[in-house]
């Protein structure tokens, strides 16, 4: 659904979604806050960000009824049905934890933490709660997504036993304390301090990779337990390319690699390669070659169909889905906080191996199941 293109959801009791927002930066206020205002079944309540000008200008620009640089205060001003956590990554886990204990629904941009602990506890606290974590891995919501999900889970290439993901981005100055081009517009520009801080969790990994890992273990049923990594830094000491081996609890094995580099006039590349007992499956979203296939050992393959465009980048559907859910409808939440604690544990283990030389193990308490975070 194009943001243009709204109608009235309201419920028929007249309810709105009562959200409130920790941090309101670049992303946050370039792309999730306009989705939400534009939308008659939210009620836009309570904001929160450092600086009080800045803070001001979003209150008085989205309608906000309630603003403070003090999250706690905020989130004991009005009651809420929801809260969107779109701070610096190293404050996900202590603003998304503040919201779940109040009761709330979180929508908390990627990575849902930056230790495997700290997500671990999120995911649990929310299945306590009977909360939803929703974190807005865009790729994840699009049909082609659901589909491969669909295949895989169904058998379509057998046990999985070898995985390789990648993703490459044109965000060189990003990662290495620039300011990003295209952003010279936007009322927030992003900030060096939450990007290409090594000791903030800035870097390529924290930053992008996180999305296609989201898109991995979305499809497929996986769990990291031992990563071995190398990283190339930017000027700032932030990784700009990461090259990973990955152990599964399955026995499988995989390769993660990522790069920052790619040219501003290209667009983003990520490809998955599932290879499995059965067959394979390639899931590749860069602009112009989109495809998903399954190829079968058995010859009984199949090609989805996908068009130029299928595979861009959109950050609707998650909104859209956090709202509903926010308001108890059915959706299908496609990045639940599973599909982050996931993805933070093998982040933090690929991070660890970096600095350490050598391999590195998930903690063996994360490594089980940490319950389910869709609300049930």
């Amino acid at each position: 659904m194009d943001q243009t293109d709204r109608t009235d959801r309201t419920d028929h009791a007249g309810r709105k979604a009562r959200i409130g927002v920790i941090g309101a930066g670049w992303w946050a206020v370039s792309h999730h806050l306009p989705i939400l205002a534009a939308r008659h079944d939210v009620e836009l309540v309570s904001v929160c960000r450092l600086g009080s000008a800045e803070l001001e200008e979003v209150r008085r620009r989205f309608g906000f009824s309630v603003a403070s640089e003090d999250f706690e205060e905020m989130l004991d001003a009005a009651p809420l049905d929801g809260v969107l956590v779109g701070s610096p990554h190293v404050a996900h886990h202590a603003h998304a934890r503040a919201a779940l204990k109040r009761g709330v629904h979180v929508m908390v941009e990627k990575p849902l933490a930056t230790r495997t602990e700290d997500a671990q506890e999120l995911v649990r606290l929310a299945h306590e709660q009977r909360r939803h974590i929703l974190i807005p891995h865009g790729w994840n919501f699009r049909p082609a997504a659901r589909e491969a999900r669909r295949l895989v889970r169904q058998g379509a290439i057998g046990a999985i036993e070898h995985v390789v993901c990648h993703m490459a981005s044109p965000l060189r100055d990003l990662f290495s304390g620039e300011p990003m081009q295209g952003t010279e517009d936007a009322l927030f520009r992003p900030l060096a301090s939450t990007w290409a801080d090594p000791d903030r969790a800035g870097g390529y990994g924290w930053g992008q990779v996180c999305h296609a890992l989201g898109l991995l273990f979305h499809i497929a049923d996986l769990r990291p337990v031992g990563v071995c990594a190398l990283m190339g830094r930017s000027r700032t000491g932030a990784d700009l390319y990461d090259a990973a081996a990955v152990r599964f609890a399955c026995g499988a094995t995989g390769i993660v690699s990522g790069a920052g580099t790619v040219p501003k006039h290209c667009g983003f590349q990520l490809e998955l390669r599932l290879f499995g007992s059965d067959g394979m499956l390639l899931f590749d979203l860069e602009e112009g070659r989109e495809r998903l296939e399954v190829r079968r050992s058995d010859g009984r393959d199949h090609l989805f169909e996908m068009r130029p465009g299928d595979g861009a980048y959109r950050c609707v559907e998650p909104v859209e889905c956090f709202v509903d859910l926010c308001l108890g409808r059915v959706a299908e939440n496609d990045a639940p906080g599973e599909v982050g604690l996931r993805a933070v544990e093998l982040l933090d283990a690929a991070y660890r191996s970096a600095r350490s030389g050598g391999s590195e193990e998930v903690p063996a308490e994360s490594v089980v199941d940490a319950g389910t975070s869709d609300g049930r």
